[in-house]
């Protein structure tokens, strides 16, 4: 593959203290699969070993798979949450290799404060949620990442899936103030004008 079909394609800078993943093969053939579909992966990217991830809009199945392809395109070392039944085998492998952190619902201390204590005992977290919590029309986000955010003391980053552009875009970052009433407006406006794949589907 030459270079040139890569910076078409891949136009986003990592710093080293941005955890990493994958090796030549993995970038590849995941540049090649978005440069065949048409797609670009654009945007700022902090130098930060910690931060959570805001996807969004979620409005299809594909969104996993454009997020897959990303993260092996870049190299990132991404991590998402998963019930810890599914890390059984035999998927139990898989969901590790893929980055899954197994939690377990019904915890004394819940999902987010499993995520802070995550976010506590790794050196490097890069943790991506979907806030709308599934591909259907949903009318608010659910706010875990953001009490995540600022119980671990981690900014928020935006990705975008804008199936208008075809366009995979990181950026801006959010520095929660704990306000979540004054910071939710602001990060969700992030996203006005980002067109989903089912646009029907996005309703906050």
């Amino acid at each position: 593959m030459s270079n040139s079909i890569a910076d078409k394609v891949v136009n986003v800078e990592l710093g080293d203290e941005v955890p990493r993943r994958g090796n030549r093969l993995s970038h590849v053939l995941a540049v090649v699969v978005l440069a065949l579909l048409g797609w670009r992966i654009r945007g700022e990217f902090p130098n930060l070993s910690k931060v959570v991830l805001v996807v969004a809009p979620h409005t299809s199945n594909w969104d996993m798979v454009f997020g897959m392809l990303t993260m092996f395109a870049l190299g990132l070392r991404l991590s998402f949450m998963g019930k810890h039944t599914l890390f059984r085998r035999p998927f139990g492998g898989i969901m590790n290799w893929l980055g899954g952190v197994p939690v377990i619902r019904h915890a004394p201390q819940g999902l987010i404060g499993q995520m802070i204590e995550g976010f506590a005992q790794r050196d490097r977290f890069l943790l991506a949620i979907l806030p709308e919590g599934t591909r259907s029309r949903v009318g608010q986000w659910k706010l875990g990442f953001y009490h995540i955010a600022v119980g671990a003391g981690v900014p928020v980053l935006a990705l975008k899936f804008d199936y208008g552009r075809k366009i995979l875009e990181f950026g801006p970052t959010f520095h929660p103030t704990g306000n979540v009433e004054a910071d939710l407006p602001q990060i969700q406006a992030i996203f006005q004008g980002i067109k989903g794949k089912n646009p029907q589907n996005y309703g906050v």
